[in-house]
C-alpha cells in the first residue's frame, strides 16, 4: 500500500520468507512443498499486485481464494487420505513448535497497521487479538519439551490447543472486520490492509501455514503409537 512505511512492507514480506523457511524445515523431504508454496506465493502476489481482492461487494467474497484453496488442501488430502496422514505424521515436531515464533512479528506488524490506519484497534493486542502470547511461547515451550523434557506430551498438546484457540481468534477478527456485505465490527477503521500485497500473504499463506503446524502437532500429540516426546530433536 503506497500510504505505508516501506519498513512495513519489507519487514512483512521478510516474515513471510521466514515462515516458508521454518516450515520447510519441518519438513523432512521438502522436494515437492518448496515449489507448491513458491508457486501459491507468485499467484497470491499478482492477484494482490492486480487489485483483484480489494473489489469486496462480491460473494462470496473474492478473499475465500486466499485461505479456501490452503484449507481445502489440509482438509482433503491431508486429513482424509492415508499418505496426507503419513506425511503429516512425518514433520519434525520440535520444528513446528518453532515455527510459531513468527506470530510475534506479525503481531507487531499488525500494530504498526493500526498505527497507519489500515486495520482496527481489535486486531492488535491492545484489542481483543492475544495471538503474540502463543509466539512468544513458542521457544520457550519448545525449550522445555525438547530440551529440558520437563513439559510432557500432555503439556505441548494443550499449548497447541490454545494457540490453534488464539488463532482462529484473530481470523474471526479479521474477517468480520473486512470492508464487505459480512462486515459486523471494526466499523471506525475496517481491515483493508489484507486487501493489498503484500498484507494478502497473512491470510494466503501465513495463517495457513501456522494452522497446519498446529493440526500436525496435536494429530501427533493424541495419536497412540507415536514416538514418545523426549526421543524427538530440534
Amino acid at each position: 500500500m503506497s500510504t505505508l512505511p516501506a519498513v512495513i512492507d519489507f519487514f512483512f514480506v521478510l516474515t513471510v520468507l521466514l515462515t516458508v523457511a521454518l516450515f520447510l524445515r519441518a519438513v523432512p523431504r521438502p522436494g515437492l512443498a518448496l515449489p507448491l508454496l513458491s508457486s501459491w506465493l507468485l499467484v497470491q502476489s499478482a492477484l494482490a499486485i492486480s487489485g483483484f481482492y480489494t473489489i469486496v461487494s462480491t460473494l462470496p467474497p473474492r478473499l475465500a481464494l486466499l485461505a479456501g484453496p490452503p484449507l481445502l488442501l489440509l482438509m482433503v488430502p491431508l486429513l482424509l487420505t492415508a499418505r496426507g496422514r503419513n506425511w503429516l505424521d512425518g514433520l519434525s515436531l520440535p520444528r513446528l513448535t518453532l515455527l510459531h515464533a513468527v506470530r510475534i512479528p506479525v503481531e507487531l506488524l499488525l500494530f504498526g497497521l493500526y498505527v497507519c490506519g489500515t486495520v482496527p484497534r481489535l486486531m492488535t493486542f491492545e484489542g481483543r487479538n492475544w495471538d503474540i502470547i502463543a509466539g512468544l511461547s513458542a521457544p520457550v515451550v519448545c525449550y522445555l519439551v525438547f530440551r529440558r523434557q520437563s513439559l510432557g506430551r500432555t503439556g505441548l498438546l494443550l499449548w497447541n490447543l490454545a494457540g490453534l484457540g488464539l488463532l482462529l481468534n484473530i481470523v474471526a477478527l479479521a474477517a468480520l472486520s473486512l470492508p464487505s456485505p459480512l462486515q459486523q465490527m471494526g466499523f471506525e477503521q475496517p481491515n483493508v490492509a489484507i486487501l493489498h500485497f503484500p498484507f494478502a500473504l497473512l491470510p494466503g499463506l501465513v495463517v495457513p501455514l501456522v494452522l497446519l503446524a498446529h493440526v500436525a502437532a496435536i494429530r501427533r500429540l493424541l495419536g497412540q503409537a507415536k514416538p514418545q516426546v523426549a526421543a524427538l530433536t530440534v
